[in-house]
């Protein structure tokens, strides 16, 4: 039985610590008990997801030029990879504050712009009329 495995101290078939993934998964309102085997099966499998993005980021990213894995090559897998785009809150590119400031700046301007555009629509529909 695979929760007997993991109980001891004998080597471990799952890097990550099942205390922590039990805490995530008890903060699930419609989590009431965890089953070892399910435990060890979520933590398993997270490892796997885990690997797996950081490889394919690390392929498709610069990660080769640089021989390292960079948080720039995670977001971009995130936005640009289909499979992975469902991370693209969690791993946002990184920009500088004063490009963010000139963004929303930017933005404040165009929707004002668009609001007026609209009422001069209006306008000139109101002057065919």
């Amino acid at each position: 039985k695979m929760a007997a495995r993991l109980s001891g101290g004998e080597n471990r078939l799952v890097s990550l610590p099942l205390s922590r993934i039990r805490v995530i998964m008890k903060s699930s309102p419609e989590v009431s008990s965890i089953n070892q085997d399910a435990l060890f099966l979520t933590a398993k499998a997270t490892e796997l997801f885990v690997q797996y993005l950081a490889t394919y980021s690390y392929k498709h990213g610069r990660g080769k030029e640089k021989n390292a894995l960079t948080y720039s090559d995670l977001s971009h897998t995130a936005e640009e990879c289909e499979t992975f785009q469902f991370l693209a809150d969690i791993l946002p590119k990184k920009i500088l504050a004063s490009k963010y400031l000139k963004m929303l700046e930017k933005e404040k301007r165009d929707g004002e712009v668009g609001e007026d555009d609209e009422e001069d629509e209006e306008e000139e529909d109101e002057d065919e009329t």
